[in-house]
C-alpha cells in the first residue's frame, strides 16, 4: 500500500482510505456495500428511495424505506461482519429526520449527509441516541457531512460549533467532477470548466484544488479548537491510484469513489445500468438540471434528450425529495431513477461521474480496491 494510511474516524478504522460513495436509486445497496467493507474500504448504502423494491413500495414509500434502512444494513454486516458500513442520506430527502435515526438504529457505523447542508444531523443523532439509550442501546455512529466550498465549510462547523458544541467526525469534500446532484451552482460548474464535453482538458483543476486546501485549513483549525482529529476525505472524478495520490498530496486522509464501483459485478445496479457506463463516450457526459433544480451529472441517453420534448403529468407521488413542486417538474426523478434501477435505462436517469467513460469491462469489487490503492 506504499504511504497510504488507514483511515480513522475516532476508533473506527478503515484499513484502506477509500469510501464508496453513495449512489441512489438502488445503485449502492447491501451487496457493493459489503462487498467494499471487506475488502478494507468503507462501504455505504444509499437511503434514496432504498424500499423500491418493497411490495408497498408505490402507496407506502415511506413506511417501505425505513423497513429497508434496516434490511439492507443487515445483509450488508452478513457480507462484512467486521467491515465499517454506514449510509449515506440526502439532506432533500422528505422526513429526513426518521431517515437518520432508523440508520442509527440499524447500527450504522457513520451517516454522511449531503444534497444540502445537514445542519440538524447532530440534534436526529441525539434524539436517537436518547431513545435508544432508554432501551439500553448505545450509538456508536458517525456523522459526517458533504460540503463543496469553504463557505459551505464554514456555515457547517460555524453552526455545529455553536448550536451543538461538536464538530463533525469526518468531512467529506465533494468537488465538481461527481455523479448525481452536485453542490454547485450551473455558473460556478461552467467557471470551473466541467460543463464541456472534453472535461479532463477544461476544468480547472488548480483553482478547486486551492479550495480543497482552503477547506483542510479550516477543518483543521477546528479540529484544534476541540483538541481532536477530523479526517478530510476528497471525492468526484476519483477513478484512479493517480487520482487518490493527487488528493493525499493535497492533504486529504482518504478519497471516496462511486463512479468506480458501478461497473464491478458485486454492484447493485442492473447489467443494463453498468452497460451504459461502458458504451458511453465522454461526448454524452452531460450536466442536466434534477426536477428539484439541482444541476447534476448524467448520461445523455433516450430519456434525457426526451426531457421537456412533450408536456409531463405527474400520475403518482413517491413523497422523495422537499422541494420538489409537483405543478412545474419536467419529470418524476423516482419514476426515472427506478426505471434505470430495473434496467429500463431508455427511460431512465442513468447518473454517473465524469470519468464514467473510462470504464472499459466489468471488474470486481477487489479489483478496484487493488488499483486505486497501488498494489
Amino acid at each position: 500500500m506504499g504511504n497510504l494510511r488507514p483511515l480513522v474516524i475516532g476508533e473506527l478504522v478503515v484499513p484502506k482510505p477509500v469510501i464508496q460513495g453513495g449512489m441512489g436509486v438502488g445503485i449502492s445497496l447491501s451487496s457493493l456495500a459489503g462487498a467494499v467493507a471487506r475488502a478494507g474500504g468503507m462501504g455505504i448504502i444509499s437511503t434514496a428511495q432504498i424500499g423500491f423494491r418493497e411490495p408497498d413500495f408505490a402507496d407506502h414509500p415511506l413506511e417501505a424505506n425505513l423497513r429497508a434502512i434496516g434490511k439492507e444494513f443487515k445483509k450488508a454486516r452478513e457480507i462484512s461482519p467486521e467491515g465499517v458500513i454506514g449510509f449515506n442520506i440526502m439532506v432533500a430527502t422528505k422526513s429526513y429526520a426518521l431517515y437518520v435515526k432508523e440508520a442509527v438504529k440499524a447500527g450504522a457505523d457513520i451517516i454522511i449527509s449531503g444534497a444540502g447542508l445537514p445542519a440538524s444531523l447532530p440534534a436526529y443523532l441525539a434524539e436517537a441516541a436518547a431513545e435508544m439509550g432508554a432501551a439500553g442501546e448505545k450509538v456508536k455512529t458517525k456523522i459526517a457531512p458533504i460540503v463543496s466550498s469553504v463557505k459551505s465549510a464554514m456555515v457547517i462547523l460555524k453552526m455545529w460549533d455553536r448550536k451543538f458544541h461538536r464538530v463533525p467526525d469526518l468531512v467529506v469534500v465533494e468537488g465538481p467532477l461527481a455523479g448525481g446532484h452536485l453542490g454547485f451552482s450551473r455558473e460556478s460548474l461552467e467557471t470551473l470548466g466541467v460543463d464541456t464535453a472534453d472535461v479532463e482538458h477544461t476544468y480547472n483543476q488548480a483553482a478547486y484544488d486551492e479550495e480543497v486546501r482552503g477547506i483542510i485549513r479550516l477543518v483543521g483549525e477546528y479540529a484544534e479548537k476541540y483538541q481532536t482529529e477530523i479526517p478530510v476525505v476528497t471525492a468526484g472524478g476519483i477513478y484512479s491510484h493517480e487520482d487518490v495520490m493527487h488528493q493525499m498530496e493535497l492533504g486529504a486522509d482518504g478519497v471516496q469513489v462511486a463512479t468506480r464501483f458501478v461497473t464491478t459485478e458485486e454492484c447493485d445496479a442492473p447489467d443494463e445500468f453498468k452497460q451504459a457506463y461502458l458504451h458511453a463516450s465522454k461526448e454524452n457526459i452531460v450536466i442536466t438540471k434534477s426536477p428539484v433544480g439541482m444541476p447534476g451529472r448524467a448520461v445523455n441517453n433516450a430519456f434525457l434528450s426526451g426531457v421537456g420534448q412533450t408536456p409531463f403529468k405527474l400520475e403518482h407521488c413517491y413523497q422523495c425529495l422537499e422541494k420538489c413542486d409537483k405543478k412545474t417538474i419536467p419529470y418524476c426523478i423516482t419514476k426515472a431513477l427506478v426505471n434505470s434501477a430495473e434496467g429500463n435505462t431508455d427511460e431512465g436517469l442513468v447518473f454517473c461521474g465524469s470519468n464514467a467513460f473510462r470504464a472499459e469491462r466489468i471488474e470486481t469489487v477487489d479489483e478496484v480496491m487493488r488499483d486505486l490503492m497501488g498494489e
